[in-house]
């Protein structure tokens, strides 16, 4: 079994109490690992750390130019490293290798991305109104910022914050989800590798109410972006408002997956299914709500019915498997009770319903693709964020009825249309209360387009050009070439 250290300034480090915990395979259901767990002092001393290399130490030296070279270099270190860091990361949270390295072979698009828009972070003349003056802007950083990753896709999302704030100019210190902190911890070295500066990129694991909650309230830390439960999110935004931190949010989702009669049912019901069950529904984007116009909703859920018995459930390293265990015995035990609820209010179950057993499934954290149909908006099946392999089928009869269905949710992360008809593809999307619409897919990213929700799916925007201001202050400089002495020196010129 492997003891993983913190990394602070460059090194890896024991925690100051010198503890550890087990790091859990979800598929076999055993422990593979021991992460650190990190205290406030750990915290405190990688903060510091963070400081003195961001405002003192070489990084603060480096041309803009210079800083984006190390960055590419890094994409370049995770390119080769990939596959080795993608089974890490399956092993820590049992999502499917299959999704997992497309992931990682993905990342290294934001350090290559924002790697090379370093050095084009340009300021602005501004053309004043005010006589013998010369005024001109500039983006600087905006501090230490501490990035809280979640369980589902650790170094995805350190590339989603890292990048942009590090091409912004700021020094990070992550906090990994305790459940999923290892592949975090052999990224550290790759950056170290790539000559990023001691201290810029720093990682102590452990516990929310230790480590996290030490982060989030330090004074040396400028801002926060977290990825996590709208529940958990309100209380970080709530304590970095005490010290007037700057906070970028992405929460949770119940989001609509619209089928219109007009759409192509075969590609719809493949974005249905890759919508919810790809990801054992363990995704913030989760396509969880189904709106199926009434008038194709009996052989479209016929379709789809289809798909998802097709489903092949056991080891997620195998290519062919489709669905993998639920993360964590918390969330296993969430799941299952959501599927009880939904029984309860009436939903009829098409689909699943229960524990997956049978050939290759280890671990006893499995639950089978569930379909729900007959589901009102109103169940808090449809209203609360499950996060597991559990979809809800609702009907509705028009345009207007779908797009009303869709809104009513305190969520606004993503929405799905699936439509032949243009001027509905143009219209529709103008209409959703949600932060990224797909038109006839599902679950695209990239890191070219901003990512973010509205609601209580968050707040602030992560990956594009706009991410990267972020994590950067506008500083307006005003130089007057003025040779007169102001007549009244009280007042403003």
């Amino acid at each position: 079994m492997k003891t993983y250290q913190l990394y602070i300034n460059g090194q890896y480090l024991d925690s100051a109490n010198g503890e550890w915990f087990d790091s859990i395979d979800p598929y076999r259901g055993e422990a593979w690992a021991k992460i650190p767990r990190g205290t406030a002092a750990d915290a405190d001393k990688a903060v510091k750390a963070a400081n003195e290399a961001m405002w003192n130490g070489p990084w603060a030296k480096m041309t803009a130019s210079a800083r984006g070279k190390a960055m590419r270099k890094l994409g370049d270190l995770v390119a080769a490293n990939a596959e080795r860091l993608a089974e890490i990361e399956v092993r820590d949270n049992g999502k499917l290798m299959a999704e997992m390295l497309g992931q990682l072979r993905y990342h290294p698009e934001w350090w290559w991305y924002f790697g090379g828009l370093v050095d084009k972070l340009e300021g602005g003349l501004v053309p004043i109104d005010k006589a013998d003056t010369f005024a001109y802007t500039t983006h600087e950083p905006v501090g230490v910022v501490a990035a809280l990753t979640a369980w589902n896709s650790p170094l995805l999302f350190v590339a989603w914050k890292c990048a942009a704030a590090l091409a912004a100019g700021c020094a990070v210190v992550v906090k990994p989800s305790e459940f999923t902190s290892a592949s975090t911890l052999e990224f550290a070295a790759l950056t170290k590798e790539a000559g990023i500066p001691d201290g810029i990129f720093n990682v102590v694991t452990g516990f929310g109410p230790e480590a996290g909650s030490a982060l989030i309230a330090h004074p040396g830390v400028a801002k926060i972006t977290f990825t996590g439960s709208d529940t958990t999110g309100a209380k970080v935004y709530e304590t970095a408002a005490k010290s007037l931190k700057r906070v970028s949010l992405e929460l949770g989702g119940k989001s609509p997956n619209i089928v219109f009669e007009d759409a192509d049912l075969t590609a719809a019901a493949a974005g249905a299914i890759s919508g919810i069950f790809a990801a054992t529904g363990q995704t913030c984007i989760a396509g969880s709500r189904l709106l199926v116009q009434s008038s194709i909703k009996e052989k479209f859920v016929a379709r789809v019915l289809e798909l998802a018995k097709s489903a092949k459930i056991g080891d997620p390293m195998q290519s062919d498997t489709n669905v993998g265990p639920i993360t964590t015995p918390a969330q296993y035990k969430k799941v299952l009770d959501y599927i009880d609820i939904a029984k309860a209010e009436g939903a009829r179950c098409l689909l699943g319903g229960k524990p997956a057993t049978g050939d290759g499934i280890r671990g006893g954290q499995f639950v089978e693709p569930t379909i729900f149909t007959d589901v009102d908006n109103t169940m808090r099946i449809a209203r609360e964020e499950v996060f597991g392999p559990v979809l809800s089928i609702i009907s509705f009869d028009t345009e207007e009825d779908a797009i009303r269905i869709a809104n009513d949710t305190i969520y606004g992360l993503a929405a799905g249309i699936w439509t032949k008809d243009l001027a509905r593809a143009i219209r529709v999307p103008k209409q959703l209360r949600a932060g990224t619409v797909w038109v006839n897919t599902y679950r695209a990213i990239s890191y070219m387009m901003p990512f973010g929700g509205m609601k209580h799916s968050g707040v602030g925007r992560e990956s594009g050009i706009d991410a990267v201001r972020e994590y950067q202050e506008t500083k307006s400089v005003w130089i007057s070439t003025a040779t007169d002495v102001p007549a009244n020196p009280f007042v403003m010129r």
